[in-house]
């Protein structure tokens, strides 16, 4: 007999922890190798954990709806044959770090280094402090980004266990930070004062009306979109682009790529080629901000703003996307919006995006203002594509002919990106749609 500790694995670049949503398993269950043992949640997506050993199913080290860190002992299953498993005793036993819960690493701003003193300690254990001192690096890098320094961290009320602070907390005091720092001026006594609202009013539930409790995601989408509109200062420009031409060699084409390749080929990936190449001419488009600095992303990463099964909304991303030919952005597509759909995306798929992309098209619309995937700095929308009347230039004279016209909108952040550039960039888009070559061979 032995006993295999069951660690939470690596989830891809800057995931530092998970929640557990559900076990499959209880103590004392017979477990096969590659069983599922547990589903988890990142802030991304959903993921199952098999077991990495056959045998009985010890002990549960974490309960359902509890955070734990990357590399965290979750469970132990005792083996029937002594099996060795020094992968996972090894990586446990010499990393202090993985097997330390990921709350308990204290916040340590790079600007002005810290130690919590005994004393300190002492006073943030205490019930009437806002919170424990103990900050998680997912806690910690939201501060970073928005320049919240650890004297106002500090004051945050913590709703989590013994008082720490967790994402919601902060997206939370984010959300009203703005109204705190802006006091009332004191010169002038209104009349009558108005009446304001503090919160939401409260509903119950009557013949008329029915309450359906945001599932896990849909409450994650909520509180990302709301911090990119805190911290963002967004602007969208519009433009319209004639792609009679994509139209026309897609229908052509399309059956003889699919026999090729092996894939459909759909509009996204000819659009991604055009975006990619104009990405490349504007690498500001593809950064992001770190306070007071401008992180320019060498790689480019498109995220594709995916509608999953359930309603909501994920970002899975291509990663390198620029040394693709439209073959490989037309099977990495496929291939993302198919483990969407069937729920099998991986954290890894929807980490280091640099410019994201939704098509709201693909639902009937024109066109769309969308909202930028922080810490990105701008996104792209595509409209639907419809048949139009439009004045046709050319050498001998203008006419009026039917062309295929779609309608692009780009929010961008107006703290790095002017108007200027933005609109450049989106036109440059626009140009490299309009001048795609009929004679292009697949």
């Amino acid at each position: 007999m032995a006993i295999i500790d069951i660690v939470l694995p690596s989830l891809g670049e800057g995931i530092t922890d998970a929640t557990i949503l559900r076990w499959h398993k209880n103590p004392g269950d017979t477990i096969n190798e590659d069983d599922t043992l547990v589903d988890i949640a990142t802030d991304k997506v959903d993921s199952e954990v098999p077991s990495t050993s056959s045998g009985i199913l010890k002990e549960r080290l974490c309960e359902e709806n509890q955070v734990v860190a990357v590399g965290s002992v979750i469970a132990r299953i005792e083996t029937q044959n002594g099996q060795a498993t020094e992968n996972f005793t090894e990586n446990t036993s010499n990393n202090t770090a993985a097997n330390t819960s990921i709350e308990e690493i204290p916040y340590q701003p790079e600007s002005a280094p810290i130690s919590v003193s005994p004393t300190q300690e002492s006073n943030n254990s205490n019930s009437e402090t806002p919170n424990n001192g103990f900050f998680s690096p997912l806690v910690m890098n939201i501060a970073k980004t928005e320049g919240i320094a650890l004297s106002e961290l500090e004051k945050i009320k913590g709703t989590g266990k013994d008082n720490r602070v967790s994402k919601e907390d902060i997206l939370g005091y984010l959300t009203h930070r703005g109204e705190q720092k802006v006091a009332a001026p004191t010169e002038i006594k209104p009349v009558a004062a108005i009446p304001q609202q503090t919160s939401a009013p409260k509903w119950e539930s009557n013949g008329n009306t029915e309450i359906v409790e945001m599932d896990r995601m849909r409450k994650l989408i909520a509180q990302n979109m709301k911090a990119s509109q805190n911290a963002t200062a967004t602007v969208t420009s519009f433009e319209e682009a004639d792609v009679t031409s994509i139209v026309q060699w897609r229908e052509r084409n399309k059956n003889a790529f699919e026999a090729s390749e092996n894939t459909k080929l759909t509009f996204t990936p000819i659009f991604f080629d055009c975006i990619i190449r104009v990405l490349k001419r504007f690498p500001m488009i593809n950064s992001s901000i770190d306070v007071d600095k401008i992180i320019l992303k060498k790689d480019i990463n498109i995220g594709m703003a995916t509608a999953l099964p359930s309603g909501n909304l994920i970002v899975p991303v291509i990663q390198n996307a620029a040394y693709l030919n439209l073959a490989g952005l037309a099977r990495e597509v496929n291939n993302l919006a198919n483990k969407a759909r069937q729920n099998k995306l991986k954290p890894s798929d929807t980490q280091g995006g640099t410019f994201t992309v939704t098509n709201v098209g693909s639902f009937g619309s024109l066109t769309g203002t969308p909202i930028i995937n922080i810490p990105e700095v701008a996104i792209l929308a595509l409209g639907s594509i419809k048949k139009k009347p439009v004045v046709i230039e050319s050498a001998n004279g203008d006419t009026i002919g039917i062309r295929h016209i779609m309608m692009l909108s780009l929010s961008y952040d107006h703290r790095i990106i002017d108007g200027a550039l933005g609109s450049t960039f989106l036109h440059e888009v626009v140009k490299e749609m309009e001048a795609w070559d009929l004679k292009r061979s697949i």
